[in-house]
């Protein structure tokens, strides 16, 4: 993916999120020079900021996600019990842009369809060693009722919907009819080691530097910021 693409979808992504009257906080707009100058330890260290995949296929229009993480705790959290537990993000999936199978060891979600088209989710079960059950059904929590799914059943959510999402339960996803804003608010977030998708693919975007970034992805930051 080319870094003006990706300033591009940056700039995209800001006016979606502000036209549902979502503000991100300052340093969402901090240069990466910007980014070094100021205290950024803790944003660093959590992963917090942009962050736009095409799961490094090259194709993010078909396959890839716009996300951004608001605020996120340490997986040491979690191994204590105490201390900041939950992360939340926003994201935007594009009509027909699919985010790809995957499943979570950790992290426990809940989606929720902020505005926009439908959101579409499939889903299945896991397995004892983790792997998809393409055969038993699925349960999940939709906005406090249970809704029991085949294996591979579609569920979809309207604006104002959320499904909760258990560690191990596998998903993939995409906006129907429109774009979709969606929030994210979850347990600690981890995506260096906490995705497990069904295609031999990588979480983050390989960027071509064609241009300057107007801002660092969470991605940038070990090599603009060590």
């Amino acid at each position: 993916m080319q870094r003006s693409t990706v300033n591009e979808l940056i700039r995209e992504g800001d006016a979606f999120l502000q036209s549902f009257g979502f503000r991100l906080p300052p340093f969402a707009y901090w240069t990466p020079e910007e980014m070094a100058a100021n205290d950024h330890d803790v944003i660093v260290e959590r992963g917090m900021g942009w962050d736009i995949t095409d799961y490094g296929q090259g194709r993010f229009d078909e396959l890839g996600l716009f996300l951004f993480t608001l605020r996120n705790g340490q997986v040491q959290d979690i191994t204590a019990g105490r201390g900041m537990l939950y992360a939340e993000k926003l994201l935007i999936s594009r009509k027909d842009q699919l985010s790809p199978m995957h499943r979570h060891m950790l992290k426990a979600e809940d989606i929720i369809n902020r505005g926009g088209g439908k959101l579409v989710l499939e889903l299945f079960a896991g397995q004892e060693d983790g792997s998809i059950d393409r055969h038993a059904d699925v349960r999940v929590p939709v906005d406090g009722q249970i809704r029991t799914l085949p294996a591979g059943g579609r569920l979809s959510l309207d604006p104002g919907e959320s499904v909760t999402l258990l560690p191990g339960v596998w998903h993939a996803f995409w906006g129907e009819g429109d774009d979709v804003l969606i929030g994210e608010v979850s347990t600690v977030n981890d995506d260096k080691t906490d995705n497990e998708f069904e295609m031999d693919i990588g979480r983050f975007a390989t960027v071509d530097e064609d241009e300057t970034p107007i801002h660092l992805l969470v991605s940038d930051y070990e090599t603009y910021l060590s």
